[in-house]
């Protein structure tokens, strides 16, 4: 196993797969490849790498058809290796990426200017957006390392599983796996309201009991950023509401109109040359969108993103125009990842 995670080092990859009959692929700039050189492993073959990285019981757990497994472990103090194991055709298959060891800056993200502000609010809540593979938990460590460098916090991070492991630097950072040092998410989001916390991620916010949960801790005074699975900035506030019933609806947007920070959407492009570069959508929420929030009129969001560029705001498509003007991402690329396409610019600035 240990030569396969270096192969796909190697090779610049940033995920490798592993399924009975077939060769071990990676993928490269967003695209799935052959592992050079490997061979095609038979399940057997796969349990013997497997039993090199996880416990007995751990395996025995997916064999046995009880449900998939969230891990992760450092390799060779160079990466951190997030994974999911789980069976297909009566066998073991798993999913790893590969994610560096030392946590990027917001420089070499790219970051706006007004998403590096997210982190230096003193409460709210503040959600990270995006399809899987967009770059969410990277943007989220490197606000957590930020903080952790800059400003004397208490952190919490509850994660399935712990990606990225950060330093204490100024900061307390205590960081809770989901199934190790807690039982769940909602558990470890009670627990964390004991624990005198200034700043709490939230690996996901999936379940009603974690979201409420948060929303009560980012009106309490404290600093909480989340995760949620979306197609676009505005649709994230839909997402969370959507999750409780009906008759709930009204009060979670009246909480989240007075808690939401800001909103980030983002998603990853080739990068011209090679490599990939992150698109972002930013909704920074002022009054206006506050009402909006809790009037449930989410559909007139948009607007307020696209005239909002002075308080920091910006449309995915703005971004994307600005990278296929700087000549960072073709604009085929571009297009293809934007839900609103006539609206980028093919302007090359020079």
């Amino acid at each position: 196993m240990d030569q396969l995670i270096e192969a796909l080092w190697r090779a610049g990859g940033s995920d490798l797969h592993i399924s009975g009959g077939m060769v071990p692929k990676i993928r490269i700039e967003g695209q799935l490849q052959d592992l050079p050189g490997a061979p095609r492993l038979l399940p057997d073959q796969i349990d013997h790498l497997l039993a090199q990285i996880l416990p007995t019981e751990q395996l025995d757990f997916c064999r046995s058809g009880q449900g998939d497994l969230d891990f992760s472990f450092g390799w060779r103090r160079t990466a951190r290796i997030r994974g999911n194991l789980f069976r297909q055709r009566n066998s073991l298959a798993v999913a790893m990426r590969l994610m560096p060891q030392e946590i990027p800056t917001f420089d070499q993200l790219r970051l706006p200017e007004s998403v590096r502000r997210f982190a230096q609010a003193s409460q709210g809540l503040v959600l990270v957006s995006g399809p899987t593979g967009s770059g969410k938990s990277t943007t989220l460590a490197s606000m957590i390392a930020w903080i952790a460098a800059n400003q004397a916090k208490h952190v919490i991070t509850i994660e399935d599983p712990i990606e990225y492991v950060h330093r204490h630097g100024r900061s307390v950072v205590n960081q809770r796996a989901v199934g190790e040092d807690a039982p769940s998410f909602p558990e470890a989001l009670r627990s964390a309201l004991r624990e005198d916390p200034d700043v709490l991620l939230v690996g996901e916010l999936r379940d009603l009991e974690s979201i409420r949960v948060a929303l009560t801790l980012a009106e309490t005074g404290h600093l909480v950023f989340g995760t949620v699975h979306t197609n676009d900035a505005v649709q994230s506030i839909d997402r969370l509401v959507d999750v409780f019933p009906g008759d709930e609806q009204s009060q979670i947007r009246t909480q989240l109109g007075l808690s939401l920070t800001g909103v980030v959407y983002q998603r990853l492009l080739p990068r011209v040359g090679g490599g990939v570069v992150p698109a972002f959508e930013v909704m920074v929420v002022d009054s206006s969108l506050r009402n909006l929030i809790r009037e449930g009129r989410t559909s007139q969001m948009r607007n307020q993103l696209l005239v909002g560029q002075a308080a920091g705001m910006m449309t995915l498509e703005q971004s994307l125009s600005e990278l296929v003007q700087a000549g960072l991402v073709t604009h085929q690329d571009a297009v293809a990842r934007s839900r609103h396409p006539a609206d980028i610019s093919r302007r090359r600035a020079y």
